[in-house]
C-alpha cells in the first residue's frame, strides 16, 4: 500500500531568519499556500502561510519570517496517506512536510495528489448539505483584481464563487490570477482587468442532497477543490476537499 514517501515532491523551505518578502514571492507565484521554516538545527519549526505572506508590504521588507511561523502538518515517510490527509484537515492545511527522526524536511506532499487515492479507496459518509460551509465569501463580476487578491489575503481562500444578480456566474481562483499574469499587477494596483475578464465561466455545481462520494469524484473528475452548492440556482454553500474528508468512515 502507497505512503507518504510515494507522493512526496521536493518543496521550497525557508530558514527562520529568512525576510517574509521571499516568503510572499513564493506564495504568489506558485501552487503553495504553506512554505515551511527550519530553526538552527534544520529541524522543522512550522510554516508560513498565505496569509500571512500576502499582508506584509514592501515597505516592511525587513521583516524575517519567524515571528510568522505556525504549528505545521507533518508526518513520517511510511505514514499512510489516510493519516497524513487527516493531520491536514486539522491544521486546515493543503500540504503537510515530510520529516525524518531528528524532524528534517525530507520533502513535502499536496492534499490534491493524495486526494484521489483516499476517496477511491475509503468509503465516505453523508450528503453534500451536511458537510458544505455556509459561510460563503463571492466576488462580483465588476471587481477589480486588486479586490479579488484583498479577498485572498483577508480570508485565505484561493477561489471564489462570482455572483451576479444573486446567481452564480463563474468562478475566480488564484490560479486564474497567476494564469492571467494578475497577481503581480494586482499588487502594483496596475491592472485595469476585472473578475469578468479572468474567471472561469463554466463553473462545475452541486446539489445538497448529492453523496459526498459522488461530490468528491467530480472534485477529481474536473481537477477542482471547491464546488458552489446550489438549491435551484441560489447558492447555498461551499464543499471543499477538507469538507469531504471530513465524511470519511
Amino acid at each position: 500500500m502507497k505512503t507518504a514517501r510515494n507522493f512526496m515532491l521536493e518543496i521550497p523551505v525557508l530558514t527562520f531568519h529568512d525576510g517574509i518578502t521571499k516568503a510572499r514571492q513564493i506564495l504568489r507565484d506558485d501552487r503553495f499556500r504553506e512554505v515551511y521554516v527550519t530553526g538552527i538545527k534544520k529541524d522543522l519549526l512550522g510554516y508560513v502561510d498565505i496569509t500571512d505572506a500576502l499582508r506584509v508590504t514592501a515597505t516592511k521588507s525587513n521583516v524575517t519570517v519567524e515571528g510568522f511561523v505556525k504549528d505545521a502538518a507533518c508526518a513520517g515517510p511510511e505514514a499512510s496517506i489516510e493519516s497524513v490527509a487527516k493531520v491536514m484537515r486539522e491544521f486546515r492545511t493543503d500540504s503537510a512536510a515530510i520529516i525524518d527522526g531528528s524532524r528534517h524536511i525530507l520533502g513535502g506532499v499536496f492534499l490534491s495528489d493524495l486526494f484521489p487515492v483516499i476517496i477511491s479507496r475509503n468509503e465516505l459518509s453523508g450528503r453534500v448539505s451536511t458537510h458544505m460551509s455556509k459561510k460563503i465569501t463571492a466576488a462580483d463580476p465588476a471587481d477589480t483584481l486588486q479586490q479579488v487578491y484583498a479577498k485572498i489575503v483577508e480570508s485565505g481562500f484561493t477561489a471564489f464563487p462570482v455572483i451576479k444578480k444573486k446567481r452564480l456566474v463563474g468562478l475566480i481562483s488564484r490560479r486564474d490570477l497567476i494564469r492571467s499574469g494578475g497577481v503581480r499587477s494586482a499588487i502594483a494596483q496596475s491592472s485595469t482587468k476585472t473578475v469578468e475578464d479572468v474567471m472561469a465561466k463554466e463553473v462545475i455545481t452541486v446539489s445538497g442532497g448529492v453523496s459526498l462520494s459522488e461530490a468528491a469524484r467530480l472534485m477529481v473528475d474536473n481537477d477542482v477543490s471547491r464546488l458552489p452548492v446550489l438549491d435551484g440556482v441560489t447558492l447555498i454553500g461551499i464543499l471543499d476537499r477538507h469538507d469531504v474528508l471530513a465524511g470519511l468512515v
